[in-house]
């Protein structure tokens, strides 16, 4: 029997809302055949009784294919168009409010909230000539988040890949400061000495603890 698969060829071709179906997925089963199934029909929008039907050896190859896809780490893409809008991402990080950068903290700590989050970064664009683009005032991530549930997964990751290298970037900045400090510091080099501690294990030590509390969720990884 003949199946005919839209196999996404890139990240543009997959959706934010597959990625969270996905997420939702194998966060709540074991690794398994069922769930290799699952994602194929989440991606390939396909019925599972006909992914049931795909030969074992393509089926693998497929997983193969989608894992690739998803564990990619694009680059940050500032517009996009979505049905009738094009969204912009917010054009000056600095001139964020207080409420933006709350809902925004809030909503990407859980991949089932990532279209709340994107609705904080990315509102339809108001004016645009050339690169500079200007964007609607922020009421509240509920006005465009359900549109957004539909935006292409490359924007979203890209998004993530940026908050990321902006963390560690300045994780880096500020460690390298405490460790000059720290050398600079006959107090704190005599207290570290007295404790058995080096300044290098010491700067370590707390640019792990930075990582702790600002790194972001792991994308999902296929067995």
């Amino acid at each position: 029997m003949k199946i005919d698969i839209k196999i996404p060829e890139t990240l543009n071709e997959i959706t934010l809302y597959q990625y969270q179906k996905f997420d939702k997925l194998i966060n709540n089963n074991e690794a398994s055949e069922f769930v290799n199934q699952k994602t194929i029909e989440i991606f390939c929008n396909i019925d599972l009784k006909d992914v049931a039907r795909i030969r074992l050896a393509d089926t693998n190859e497929l997983l193969n294919h989608l894992n690739s896809l998803i564990n990619q780490k694009p680059k940050l893409i500032n517009t996009f168009k979505l049905g009738n809008y094009e969204f912009g991402f917010i054009p000056k990080l600095e001139d964020m409010t207080s409420g933006e950068y709350i809902d925004l903290e809030n909503y990407l700590t859980d991949v089932a909230t990532y279209h709340k989050a994107m609705a904080v970064l990315f509102r339809p664009i108001k004016t645009k000539v050339k690169d500079l683009y200007t964007i609607e005032e922020y009421e509240s991530s509920e006005k465009y988040s359900d549109v957004l549930k539909y935006m292409p997964l490359d924007v979203v990751l890209g998004c993530l890949v940026f908050f990321s290298t902006l963390t560690n970037d300045c994780v880096n900045g500020l460690m390298d400061f405490i460790h000059s400090e720290a050398e600079q510091s006959e107090v704190v080099k005599k207290l570290l000495e007295e404790n058995g501690v080096g300044i290098n294990q010491f700067t370590e030590q707390h640019k792990a603890t930075f990582y702790d509390l600002m790194q972001l969720p792991n994308f999902p990884s296929l067995n």
